[in-house]
C-alpha cells in the first residue's frame, strides 16, 4: 500500500437495490461478528497489538470498534 490514509477513495455504491441484495446484505452483516472472531482467533498478543499502518489502530482496537 502506498496511500495509508482512511477512507481510501471515493464512495461507490450499487443504486440498483433489490430484495435479494437486501437479504444478502442483512445476512452478511449478521455473519460479520463470527467471521471477525474467526479471523483473529489464534493471533498472539503481539499480533493483536500490531497497528495495521504506521500510527494507525492496532488489530485489537479495530476489533473492539466492530460490534
Amino acid at each position: 500500500m502506498t496511500d495509508l490514509r482512511y477512507p481510501v477513495g471515493k464512495l461507490t455504491y450499487d443504486s440498483d437495490i433489490t430484495d435479494g441484495k437486501r437479504t444478502a446484505w442483512i445476512r452478511q452483516i449478521a455473519e460479520t461478528p463470527a467471521a471477525l472472531r474467526a479471523a483473529v482467533d489464534g493471533l498472539t498478543e503481539a499480533q493483536l497489538d500490531t497497528p495495521y499502518r504506521p500510527e494507525g489502530w492496532t488489530v485489537r482496537q479495530v476489533v473492539h470498534h466492530v460490534p
